[in-house]
């Protein structure tokens, strides 16, 4: 008679565009000789959700899911948390290294991507699009006066990889790029100034930190009263870097003359006061969403499981114990954006 089968190593995924396409990023899991689980949710997961879903797996390859301690005491078996993306801050860092669980993300994966959203929606602030979009399938035909982003300011709150890619197609529109950053080294042609002189200096405010206790709400009311009344915000970093009840706020009075973003403290954001305001502009947390920022980012966060489960190849190790001393890179994701 013969044995059960050997019960294949399982892997979660939750991450709504790496389950929504077939592909080389799923292939590389299946023929590493593991069971994937493809359960990508609507909306991110709260964490009991998470635990649900985690009892049974070695290895979650997670979206924007909210994964603190309580998802790590339920599933005793993981070994590796494999960020779909570049932020950890939905993960309980700590907590993974109590329980002996490598944290991996993705670097690099997806800043063109976002690079490249961050200028769209500076444009769509600049001209005035979505208003202007709207008023003529309301049949309307009256032209708004927009500005130029050449020879204006662009203020970077942060210039790692994004930073630097956003730095580079504002200074192909002829701004100037100045940039607030302590860990960041030099970037050619940017200047380096001092946060508080950031916001004053700046037509166009843009974010690229990552969220910690000392970013979160980084962007708060006196940081809005320093800036330029034209000025403008975006943000296609993290929600939580924003006091979006002062933003509004601030909007409302015209302290600064518009915002966008693509990421918000709670999402979805349900009823946000900010969504009521005309020269508000919201996105879905699509910074990511190209068709080559999700390959890169599938296959690079399948690598670091099959790195973590079977110690062959690198992982991009953010905390935890790592796949090897030999096998894995580790990273500050204060750098990452």
């Amino acid at each position: 008679m013969r044995g059960a089968a050997a019960r294949l190593p399982r892997v979660v995924a939750t991450a709504r565009s790496y389950c929504a396409v077939s592909g080389p990023h799923q292939d590389l899991l299946r023929d590493a000789g593991f069971e994937l689980v493809l359960a990508a949710p609507e909306v991110p997961l709260d964490a009991p959700a998470l635990a649900h879903l985690a009892r049974d797996a070695d290895a979650l390859l997670l979206g924007l899911d909210h994964c603190d301690a309580s998802v790590f005491e339920a599933a005793p078996r993981l070994r590796v948390v494999a960020r779909y993306g570049v932020g950890v801050d939905n993960v309980d860092l700590d907590a993974a290294a109590a329980h002996g669980v490598v944290v991996t993300n993705t670097p690099g994966a997806n800043t063109i991507a976002v690079a490249e959203l961050t200028l769209s929606l500076l444009l769509a602030l600049a001209r005035g699009l979505p208003a202007a979009i709207e008023h003529v399938r309301g049949g309307g035909w009256s032209r708004s006066v927009g500005w130029e982003l050449s020879g204006r300011t662009l203020g970077l709150v942060g210039i790692g990889r994004i930073g630097r890619e956003v730095a580079a197609r504002a200074q192909a529109f002829g701004m100037r790029v100045v940039a607030a950053d302590p860990l960041a080294p030099d970037v050619p042609g940017v200047e380096r100034v001092a946060l508080d002189e950031l916001w004053g200096a700046s037509d166009a405010v843009s974010l690229h930190v990552g969220l910690s206790s000392a970013t979160r709400h980084l962007v708060d009311a006196r940081a809005l009263e320093r800036m330029r009344p034209h000025a403008v915000l975006v943000n296609t970093a993290r929600g939580g870097l924003v006091d979006e009840g002062a933003l509004a706020s601030a909007l409302r009075r015209g302290v600064i003359a518009g915002a966008a973003a693509d990421c918000f403290e709670h999402e979805p954001p349900g009823d946000s006061p900010l969504l009521a305001l005309p020269t508000f502009i919201a996105t879905p947390h699509l910074g990511a969403g190209t068709a080559e920022a999700a390959h890169r980012m599938g296959m690079a966060a399948a690598r670091n499981v099959v790195a973590v489960l079977t110690g062959d190849g690198e992982a991009d190790v953010v905390a935890g114990p790592r796949a090897g001393a030999e096998s894995a890179r580790s990273h500050d994701p204060r750098r990452e954006r």
